[in-house]
């Protein structure tokens, strides 16, 4: 019987492949090194087109890496955004820039962080957070050539709330046209600043551009909207809620988790600002008197979400309306100094209300 021999590995050829692989390595780094600098290099340095791109306020930097490849100024929107995440720029500023395609990417991304603007804005329409639709009508009417009733008419249009149907079939469904509804898009024109660069913009291009807005903050979040079931409808009513019993000074996702709280126990909301948007007036104050409005929007009398929206909330609200904390509370309790005071009772909502609010109206009215 023969004795088997085992051979030793051959050493050379396993240099070889290690040698063969580092080699291939380099070349696949450098390679991706090479293309990616290319990206960022200017489309065509030789070119003397000239280009006026709109950043509008609030743009993301996929969005504006999607104007700018569609206007041919970059080479990749995906190496505009690596871009701008590897040199950590800390953001855009809105405006009018002019640019060419033989600028470089960091070129573009300097003047636009740095807000150097070829043109002015013509109309700058600014909408504050929890500002309801005639609040909003009569900005835009202080800003604009447009009547404050020109505004609402056009909101209320129903031509015109079909037209953002079609181009908006994620945000504005037929919840809208509930007969209950007090105006089909309250709650649906984003609170930020709005820049137009023509004067004779039309009212139908400036609501679009706010309702567009609203559409675009709300798609960033239909994968939590679909998996807790939220329609935009009522999303945007809930953060409404939520933006008007807001201060500076709470904590929304607090506020969020007293309404879910209330609604789980099927108890009525009793928020005050439904009340008054029932009223369809501002008031310092909502006495007993005002709780007896029959109005779908008065969460007094009525138990659940009221029809829609009753103002424009911001992305802090939205977010908290998505994601409220997790408490056993039932009641807040707005102080005159804005503190809000959670409690879990009403007994205790009682007691806090006696301490900071029914009190001191009694020590003012006693001096």
């Amino acid at each position: 019987m023969s004795q088997q021999t085992f051979l030793p590995p051959n050493r050379s050829r396993k240099k070889r492949v290690i040698f063969i692989t580092i080699i291939v390595l380099l070349l696949l780094v450098g390679g991706a090194f090479f293309y990616a600098q290319s990206r960022l290099t200017p489309v065509d340095r030789n070119s003397n087109k000239k280009v006026n791109v709109t950043i509008p306020q609030g743009s993301s930097v996929q969005s504006i890496g999607t104007v700018l490849q569609k206007e041919d100024l970059i080479k990749s929107k995906s190496a505009f955004r690596y871009y701008v995440k590897l040199t950590h720029v800390s953001g855009f500023q809105a405006g009018t820039y002019l640019f060419s395609p033989s600028m470089s990417l960091g070129e573009m991304v300097e003047k636009m962080e740095k807000g150097e603007v070829s043109k002015q804005p013509d109309i700058r329409v600014t909408i504050p957070e929890g500002r309801q639709l005639v609040e909003i009508a009569d900005i835009i009417a202080k800003n604009t050539k447009f009547t404050k009733d020109e505004v609402m008419k056009k909101l209320d249009d129903k031509a015109f709330v079909n037209k953002m149907k079609e181009k908006y079939p994620d945000l504005v469904t037929d919840e809208v046209m509930q007969k209950d509804i007090k105006h089909p898009l309250e709650g649906y024109l984003y609170p930020v600043t709005y820049d137009f660069y023509d004067k004779n913009v039309s009212l139908d291009e400036i609501l679009d551009k706010m309702v567009g807005k609203t559409n675009n903050v709300l798609g960033q979040y239909s994968g939590q909207m679909e998996k807790k079931k939220f329609s935009a409808h009522k999303l945007l009513t809930m953060s409404s809620l939520i933006e008007e019993e807001a201060t500076a000074k709470v904590d929304r996702e607090k506020i969020a988790s007293v309404f879910y709280n209330r609604l789980e126990k099927n108890m009525p909301l009793q928020t005050d600002p439904t009340v008054l948007y029932a009223l369809g007036e501002h008031k310092d104050r909502v006495f007993y008197k005002h709780l007896e409005v029959d109005s779908p929007y008065n969460t007094y009398k009525v138990k659940g979400l009221p029809p829609g929206p009753i103002a424009s909330s911001g992305l802090m609200s939205i977010k908290a309306a998505l994601h409220p904390a997790n408490t056993d509370y039932l009641y807040f309790l707005a102080t005159p100094e804005g503190k809000v005071i959670f409690t879990k009772t009403l007994e205790e909502h009682n007691k806090e209300k006696a301490k900071h609010i029914t009190g001191k109206e009694k020590q003012n009215t006693e001096k």
